[in-house]
């Protein structure tokens, strides 16, 4: 039985079970992409704060019934292999509750994108939606993006060295993210103390320079793709 000596290796292994999840489970990988669409039609769509809200708490409570599925299916595979019908129960009904998860997410996606692409036309990608709330969006792909890489590497240490460095590709994300909302001093001081933030996972060795380098070129491209999208497009 494994136990976590603390935090950091806690965190660890919740994110190893997300990426088995993902390496195992058709479906889980269905609804990672699907969530990833969602937000970047979000972005396009300039919605309001409760719907973005009502979309991020949507996306969380169908991957964590697809994860609890998954974990409930693991358990029930262990105790036996062949067919019992409590064992088909509590597969079912797992299933169900992925299945009731998603139905009503997409009815609530549908109340939010409905009158938006209705009417599509310039004047729904609008520069009015808050780049504040753009940031958290872009952070999460950041921190998705990293894992994937790394999960499809065979890393099993997210927060610890690797290709590519994430602690450096959320510094480079947050300073870009400064750079598109402020102008000045600020945005030099931020863009140094990120890569600060790449010379100290140097310094101590965790990661390599071109994992840093790597790590910097994701945080600020993912970041500067949600904001140009968020500008109403690259041209």
């Amino acid at each position: 039985m494994m136990r976590s000596r603390n935090l950091m290796e806690s965190i660890n292994y919740a994110l190893r079970g997300i990426v088995q999840a993902l390496q195992s489970q058709r479906n889980m990988k269905i609804h990672f992409l699907t969530s990833v669409l969602v937000l970047i039609l979000a972005t396009v769509l300039n919605v309001s704060r409760i719907e973005l809200i009502a979309l991020f708490l949507v996306v969380a409570m169908v991957i964590t019934a697809e994860l609890f599925n998954t974990s409930i299916e693991a358990v029930v595979n262990l105790v036996t292999e062949d067919y019992h019908p409590l064992a088909a129960v509590a597969k079912n009904v797992a299933a169900g509750a992925v299945l009731v998860a998603a139905v009503i997410s997409v009815f609530v996606g549908y109340l939010v994108f409905i009158d938006e692409l209705a009417a599509l036309d310039q004047a729904v990608i609008r520069s009015s939606f808050p780049p504040r709330y753009l940031v958290p969006m872009a952070l999460a792909a950041i921190a998705a993006t990293i894992i994937a890489i790394k999960a499809a590497a065979g890393h099993d240490e997210y927060l610890r060295g690797g290709m590519p460095s994430g602690h450096t590709a959320i510094a480079f994300g947050m300073a870009t993210a400064i750079w598109f909302t402020t102008t000045g001093f600020t945005t030099i001081l931020w863009f140094l103390i990120a890569a600060l933030v790449g010379h100290s996972r140097v310094e101590s060795r965790i990661h390599s320079l071109w994992e840093v380098v790597a790590g910097a070129m994701i945080g600020v491209v993912v970041t500067a793709v949600f904001f140009q999208l968020w500008q109403g497009g690259w041209g």
